[in-house]
């Protein structure tokens, strides 16, 4: 199981290594060619930002399955199965719609309909979801046009997901990042646990796209150089949806049972995907709530579903005071809480222990979400781990700035606007960026 798991990371360093270099010069191209839109109201930025982010980010995933093709275990899934080809074909239709959408802009309804084509170029090619096991019934075997629809709405409803998602600087690449780990442990279970060789694509698919995330995001942290654009929000959103249609439609249950010993054994394994949508929506819960929450607001408010709006659960950690590196680690705590308490939860689900650990931890975050003035100190011999702003050394070496309580009572009229840094965003104050925006004609 050693040689398996070294070919994985390999395949995870080069994913991540090509992102990354490539970030840099797509920044550059995305400049020149303008891919620089205006600020708008919704946003929370100050200095137009380069997007094509996406650009970077594919270029990983087609070095990562490249590079997978040639290991000694891994080349067996390209040998055994379509679905990475299938993947490819359609990263490549919504790469390149969301390229267009960056530079031009494209009508929602023209993307909604690229995304249903690009589902249905993967179905296609077999990446499809074939039996749903449901409990009490057993395994419900689909027709080819069930399977079909129920895939597209699968795809379509994570794409949208991790795209609503991304609002903040490194919001939506740290939580897919973190729900593609999770996803990677429940897939490599299945595989070299218990032997189902189906579930391999999924595994290589959530190795992927980690590499993807992690080698975008440190120019994409808090203040950014780049986002990624729909470009790689659809991306990042179409392998996510990849990987849970193949191991949740995929495998079958019944080699499951035989695999984990009996029926008992069997259902405790195959919790979290009794039924398809479940998988999806407990990895990347987050992003679909916020999802499901716009299109409430935005249907009663007599709205467009698909009209932006500045009531995202990100923006509104942002109204109650919370800085913008806090929202975003909030975001990523209770998506690793939901995502791994999940993953843990299908190991043992007869034991106390993980439902009392999930509980503990989500009173944490409830008092996280309650605390946005407090910022934490810590000790002076770990200052040098720490950022400045939460050094004791850096407020008393600097008595001209201001404390966020201190900052946070200056009148709004009287605050001066932050200087754009050298790299072409800028790190702004904790509410100020609401004021003004509200002032440009924003409804809310």
């Amino acid at each position: 199981m050693g040689q398996p798991v070294r070919e994985y990371l390999l395949t995870l360093c080069v994913t991540a290594a090509v992102t990354y270099l490539l970030t840099g010069p797509v920044r550059k191209f995305a400049i020149a060619a303008g891919a620089m839109p205006e600020i708008r109201a919704r946003d929370v930025h100050r200095e137009p930002t380069p997007r094509l982010g996406g650009i970077a980010m594919f270029g990983g995933l087609c070095a990562g399955l490249l590079v997978a093709s040639h290991l000694t275990n891994l080349k067996s899934v390209f040998e055994n199965s379509n679905e990475p080809r299938a993947l490819l074909s359609g990263a490549a239709l919504i790469w390149i719609l969301g390229v267009l959408d960056d530079k031009w802009g494209v009508d929602a309804l023209v993307k909604l309909g690229g995304q249903m084509i690009a589902a249905g170029v993967m179905v296609l090619q077999g990446l499809t979801i074939l039996w749903i096991p449901i409990p009490g019934v057993g395994t419900v075997s689909l027709t080819p046009m069930q399977g079909t629809l129920l895939t597209v709405a699968l795809v379509v409803i994570t794409i949208n997901a991790v795209n609503f998602v991304d609002g903040l600087d490194g919001l939506a690449s740290g939580m897919v990042c973190i729900a593609a780990a999770a996803f990677f442990m429940y897939a490599y279970r299945m595989w070299f646990g218990y032997g189902i060789e189906a579930a391999a694509p999924a595994t290589l698919f959530s190795v992927v796209l980690m590499g993807m995330c992690l080698g975008f995001l440190p120019h994409n942290m808090h203040p950014a150089r780049i986002f990624m654009g729909d470009s790689g929000s659809m991306l990042i959103g179409l392998v996510m949806a990849a990987g849970a249609v193949s191991v949740t439609g995929q495998v079958d249950p019944d080699l499951l049972n035989v695999k984990a010993g009996g029926l008992r054994e069997a259902t405790h394994a195959m919790v979290p995907v009794y039924i398809p949508l479940l998988l999806p929506l407990t990895v990347i819960a987050v992003p679909v709530a916020d999802l499901v929450l716009a299109i409430v607001r935005r249907t009663w408010q007599g709205q467009s579903p698909f009209a932006a709006d500045r009531g995202h659960l990100h923006h509104r950690l942002l109204e109650i005071g919370h800085s913008h590196s806090r929202a975003v680690l909030i975001m990523y705590f209770w998506s690793a809480l939901i995502a791994f308490g999940a993953v843990a939860y299908s190991v043992n689900n007869a034991s106390m222990w993980i439902v009392l650990g999930i509980v503990l931890l989500s009173a944490v975050g409830l008092v996280l979400l309650l605390l946005p003035r407090f910022t934490p100190r810590t000790p002076r011999w770990a200052e040098w781990m720490v950022p400045p702003r939460y050094r004791r050394v850096a407020h008393a070496t600097a008595p001209a700035a201001e404390t966020d309580d201190e900052s946070a009572a200056e009148p709004e009229e009287e605050r001066e606007p932050v200087p754009a840094g050298i790299n072409g965003a800028t790190a702004i104050g904790d509410r100020s960026r609401f004021v003004e925006h509200r002032r440009a004609g924003s409804h809310r």
